[in-house]
């Protein structure tokens, strides 16, 4: 028996229908996934089920004596003294008062903060802890894991699969609803479809929906179209027309006018910048510390092109100094970062700071010039790229301030992905994405040409698109682990987690050895006069084959070329070709000559 269900919900804002008959239904210990686009009404279904807000029409029931929790996407901690008096408010007459605080231990806050102090993700663990105290019957949270780091995801994580209370779960992080969910609930056109599976079995069901509604919508129209034809055809049928069937195609017509069809995807297309150099950045024995706390210390790294390179860990252990540090935004205190040749550089900033609430979305995109954007070298109208990234044209003058999370983090990649670059570098591009765009964000990610680094708290996200990630292990140290997330905790077996005490790994034990009597001889040894001209010459022979590459690029940018003149055409690739080839063998040579000359300027080993 259900302790908790909707039935028939309907609820209109604005004059648009949001929900067309949608229907929930939540057993005792039920673990649910509710998941949908963006804007499909999830919070709000989720906020009925609270009994926040009512429906136009339909019954919602609760049976006698359950509790429920409901945690908001934006929680609203004022008029609270401290975090505690803010948990505490939420508990019953015999809830465990002590719960509270430890929960606020846990999720690290004394419970002495003021509230109008926290950041978002200090303001999301206080209200996570006000919904799990009470322990309450029936559990309703609206993206829960938004603002938290890697450690409290898997904490809650454990926390919730602990529990006794039923659930009810939006996210977009597809691991967090893989491991949790039990059954799925699919909002979509104001109406809900149920599986009785997890998240883990959704898509594909879903996938097999949505092929059979449109074959179905396909032979409709194809009746419409015989209707039509019998409608038209002959002057005796023009003369006797039968009104029944009339009748009939009429209301053909307007099934098929009602039939809502979801939104347009996103189209996510990178504009690709030239070629940049097989090195895009090399850190050695970088350090860097604010007010005496050291955040990278003496951490080495070599990013070469079209590589994916992942970085985690905690809030504040410093993610985003990292990435500031590797492309040259900030200077490290010790060490020397080198980058590489011919980068276009392309930053998606996690808190959506470089967005004037003021301005219109139009102007973001345009940057106030004119109503094109240029993309891949083609000039748009800036109303098309709009839809490609599911903005309405009503919404071209709507302030950036006025527009949901979501819509934000779509404007910043509409914004980033029309400039050309082969660096992008984002941070936290998945926040309040849908799980559709995540899909295609990925896709396009596993088809970019250049090199991607990305900051995220996505597991998943991080799983399908980096090839290495970088891992804080506390105190300033960083570890790089071959592939992603569940590679980097499968070696390190303990997850997103800070060590708590430095202990040498085999790569840098081994590292540490002394050196041998030939190794150090070898080194100790100079630049024979040859290495040393060809040290010198080398730069200009990449400038003039960088040169040389741009104008055969600008010659294959002409889209009549192949047409006018085929052999023209191949002379251009072929050159292009070689042009990379002999580039790619200058640069490697030149690396290696240059990492020869500093060693031997270090002097002898110790």
């Amino acid at each position: 028996m259900p302790i908790l269900f909707l039935r028939d919900i309907h609820l209109t804002f604005g004059g648009t229908p949001l929900l067309e008959g949608a229907e929930l239904s939540v057993s005792e210990g039920e673990r649910l996934a509710l998941v949908g686009r963006n804007g499909s009404g999830k919070s709000t279904l989720l906020k009925l089920a609270a009994g926040m807000i009512q429906p136009d029409s339909g019954e919602r029931f609760l049976q006698p004596g359950v509790t429920v929790r409901y945690l908001p996407q934006e929680p609203d901690l004022a008029g609270f003294a401290t975090t505690l008096d803010f948990v505490a408010a939420g508990l019953g007459p015999s809830d465990d008062r002590h719960r509270a605080a430890a929960l606020l231990d846990r999720l690290g806050l004394t419970g002495a903060e003021a509230p109008d102090r926290l950041s978002g993700g200090e303001a999301r663990r206080c209200a996570l802890a006000r919904a799990l105290a009470p322990e309450p019957d029936i559990l309703l949270l609206d993206e829960p894991t938004n603002h938290l780091d890697l450690p409290a995801i898997e904490w809650l994580e454990k926390e919730l699969a602990g529990s006794r209370s039923a659930l009810v779960l939006i996210s977009h992080d597809r691991r967090f609803l893989q491991n949790l969910s039990r059954a799925t609930a699919w909002l979509s056109l104001g109406v809900t479809r149920r599986l009785d599976r997890g998240f883990a079995e959704f898509e594909p069901w879903r996938d097999q929906v949505m092929e059979q509604e449109e074959v179905a919508r396909h032979k409709l129209s194809r009746k419409i179209a015989a209707e039509m034809d019998w409608l038209h055809k002959g002057v005796t049928a023009r003369r006797k027309r039968n009104q029944g069937r009339l009748r009939a195609l009429h209301a053909l017509r307007a099934e098929w006018r009602d039939q809502r069809r979801a939104t347009g995807v996103v189209a996510l297309e990178t504009a690709a910048g030239d070629v940049s150099g097989k090195l895009v950045a090399e850190a050695k024995d970088i350090s860097k510390s604010f007010g005496g706390t050291p955040v990278v210390r003496d951490f080495s790294l070599r990013v070469q092109r079209g590589d994916r390179l992942g970085i985690v860990g905690p809030n504040g252990a410093g993610k985003t100094t990292l990435i500031n540090l590797l492309t040259g935004v900030l200077p490290p205190d010790k060490g020397a970062v080198r980058l590489g040749t011919n980068l276009q550089m392309v930053t998606l900033d996690q808190r959506r700071e470089s967005l004037d609430p003021a301005s219109p979305l139009v102007e973001v995109l345009t940057g106030g010039r004119g109503d094109t954007v240029t993309v891949a070298g083609q000039a748009r109208h800036v109303v098309g790229y709009m839809k490609d990234f599911l903005f309405a044209p009503e919404q071209a003058r709507t302030p950036v301030g006025a527009l949901s999370g979501g819509e934000r983090g779509r404007l910043m990649l509409a914004r980033a992905l029309a400039r050309p670059s082969n660096l992008l570098v984002l941070d936290e591009p998945t926040n309040d994405l849908d799980l559709e765009t995540l899909d295609l964000l990925q896709e396009m990610l596993a088809d970019y040409a250049g090199t991607v680094v990305l900051v995220s708290h996505d597991r998943d996200f991080l799983d399908r698109v980096v090839t290495a990630t970088a891992a804080s292990e506390g105190g300033g140290r960083w570890a790089v682990y071959a592939g992603g997330y569940s590679d980097m905790a499968t070696q390190r077996g303990d997850g997103a987690a800070e060590r708590p005490a430095a202990k040498p790994r085999k790569a840098q034990a081994a590292a540490a050895k002394p050196e041998n009597a030939a190794s150090a001889s070898a080194r100790r040894r100079g630049l024979s006069f040859k290495e040393k001209h060809a040290l010198e010459k080398l730069p200009g022979r990449m400038e003039a084959l960088q040169a040389e590459m741009r104008r055969s690029q600008a010659a294959l940018a002409d889209p009549g070329l192949y047409a006018r003149d085929p052999a023209a055409f191949e002379r251009a690739a072929g050159a292009l070709r070689r042009a990379e080839e002999a580039h790619a063998a200058a640069e490697e040579e030149w690396l290696a000559l240059e990492m020869k000359r500093e060693e031997t300027e270090e002097g002898p080993p110790r």
